[in-house]
């Protein structure tokens, strides 16, 4: 069907975002077009909003609407320790968990170099930079186990070694509630190589 040339140029805004095809960017669309104005205002200024007052963290490299961000700035946080994650989603996941108490750097992406993706294009010069400066002791390299995940913890782990500090890795293997008959030998192996000892 035909729209209207400002629907259809929505549309295909919409289409442009993660995980919306086309149908749903129309849905959304013609929800926008039947709400009361206040709302497509409200959306208008939000968006707006966002790309005016978030920028980056010249520590952590989060994105924040205030420099140093609030976990950079909380000082009952452990600056010495720094998750590694690859975005700001997952930066979000190990927060909701609760729990962790150190620091953070946000890379913004994986070292992915069939993509054009290379050391320059993540915010490693950054997170060299914090390590050499800021009396760090861990590094928690915190990336996917996916292939480019894999690479970029490697990468990272031999770059930080002559740096001094303790680096580890977040532990993979069967998901709590699962059962092993059910799991796939790579992550068996995982499983089998992380293992720790019981303490009765």
């Amino acid at each position: 069907m035909q729209y209207a040339e400002p629907i259809d140029r929505l549309i295909k805004a919409l289409s442009r975002l993660p995980g919306v095809g086309e149908k749903s960017a129309t849905r959304i669309a013609l929800f926008i077009l039947n709400s009361r104005n206040e709302y497509a205002d409200e959306l208008a200024a939000s968006v707006a909003g966002l790309k005016e007052k978030v920028a980056l963290c010249s520590g952590c490299m989060t994105f924040s609407d205030a420099d140093p961000c609030r976990i950079c700035a909380n000082p009952a946080r452990d600056a010495h320790t720094i998750c590694v994650v690859s975005d700001f989603k997952d930066m979000v996941a190990i927060e909701g968990m609760g729990g962790y108490r150190g620091s953070y750097h946000v890379l913004h992406g994986n070292l992915a170099p069939l993509k054009g993706v290379g050391p320059d294009e993540i915010r490693i010069k950054e997170l060299l930079g914090r390590v050499e400066a800021d009396g760090v002791k861990e590094v928690i390299l915190a990336t996917g186990f996916d292939p480019e995940g894999e690479s970029t913890s490697v990468y990272l782990a031999r770059l930080l070694k002559p740096c001094g500090v303790k680096i580890t890795r977040i532990a993979s293997g069967i998901p709590v509630g699962s059962f092993v008959e059910y799991m796939d030998g790579a992550t068996l192996g995982r499983a089998m190589e992380g293992r720790k000892e019981v303490v009765a």
